[in-house]
């Protein structure tokens, strides 16, 4: 068997032999036996993608992106059967391609120091070219959380992209700590959300149209606090509490003893400590939230995707939807990453950036 580290550097630099992929399909379909999915559902590998990050569905162009935390963005045919073909990487040309954002002949890519779009007229599914648009170049370009996350209204006139701190717990200057807006055809961006340490996360509520965005809290706490967020944001000009508050209603040490600027908006809902929530999809009434696990707690923890149920239009209670990735040896099988539907049947698909893959689960008929 291959060492996840060597297969993700074969993946990334070489194409697939069909033997090769056989032979990583095998693998996947072995550790996907292993894991724990929810009641009236069957999970399947749906496709390899080395580092599978953010997914952007592009059904006009036959396929999906997929963005991943380092230079590659990938492009994954999907036939007329919701069948897919082989990643084809089709750009290397970005310091973090993480986020994606698709609309009927135009990609957006949110990248750690601009924001780009392609105009995809001519794309031939193979190679992406230049931008045909610089939407906006003023991010902070910095590494630390320099991943940017970015979706578009319900509306399709205005990009969302979160815009994380650039440190564990310090105060942030400008764009840094935010969600901003961009129009689509570029220009200068807007501050929606504030007092946001790296939320790598955003959806909107299909029926009220409200944007919902997750967080990541502060590490060197310990290993129980802060607990991580889910936060809720009716209109703009919210201030979420970073860095005065660490996550949740925690304050960080160094700004306890400091007045708080503004009027926090606490989260709508919290998980364990270190979960690292990332993507998440409204999904028939409730909510899907990919808990990508912690990186440094004694004991880790999150290592799932949650179905975080709503009653009154408010999360309650959140229950394991896919799970098992974290085995009771320690040993760790997948990170989910994001969450988007698939097909008329209720399907989702799941990016997992540490088995390089995108799972699929499907409601058993």
């Amino acid at each position: 068997m291959v060492a996840l580290p060597l297969l993700m550097i074969v993946l990334a630099t070489s194409p697939f032999s069909h033997a090769f992929a056989d032979e990583q399909t095998d693998r996947l379909e072995k550790i996907g036996a292993q894991l724990t999915v929810a009641d009236g559902y069957k999970l399947s590998v749906f496709a390899l993608v080395p580092n599978a990050r953010s997914i952007a569905l592009a059904p006009d162009q036959g396929g999906m992106f997929v963005g991943t935390r380092g230079r590659n963005l990938y492009f994954v045919p999907v036939d007329g059967q919701g069948k897919a073909g082989e990643a084809r990487n089709i750009s290397s040309d970005f310091t973090s391609a993480n986020g994606v954002a698709y609309q009927k002949g135009t990609l957006f890519i949110a990248d750690q120091d601009r924001v780009v779009s392609f105009d995809l007229a001519n794309f031939n599914g193979k190679e992406l070219g230049s931008p045909s648009n610089v939407l906006f170049d003023g991010l902070p370009d910095k590494s630390h959380h320099g991943w940017r996350y970015a979706t578009l209204s319900p509306d399709g006139e205005k990009l969302f992209v979160a815009v994380g701190a650039p440190c564990n717990i310090c105060k942030v200057s400008g764009l840094e700590g935010t969600i901003i807006t961009l129009p689509v055809g570029g220009g200068d961006p807007e501050i929606y959300a504030s007092g946001i340490r790296n939320s790598v996360g955003l959806t909107f509520d299909p029926d009220s149209g409200d944007l919902w965005f997750t967080d990541n809290g502060g590490d060197g706490l310990g290993d129980n606090i802060p607990r991580e967020e889910l936060n809720h944001a009716t209109a703009s000009g919210g201030f979420y509490g970073y860095p005065w508050f660490a996550g949740n209603d925690t304050r960080a040490p160094d700004f306890k003893n400091e007045d708080v600027p503004q009027k926090v908006t606490f989260p709508a809902f919290t998980f364990n400590a270190h979960n690292a929530p990332l993507g998440l999809h409204f999904y028939q009434g409730d909510l899907l939230v990919a808990l990508h696990g912690s990186w440094n707690r004694t004991v880790p923890d999150g290592y799932e995707v949650v179905r975080v149920k709503f009653a009154a239009g408010k999360p309650q209670t959140a229950k394991p939807f896919l799970s098992g990735f974290l085995r009771d040896n320690g040993a760790v099988l997948g990170r989910p990453v994001d969450i988007k539907p698939f097909g008329d049947d209720g399907s989702v698909l799941i990016s997992d950036d540490h088995a390089g893959v995108i799972w699929k689960m499907t409601p058993r008929s």
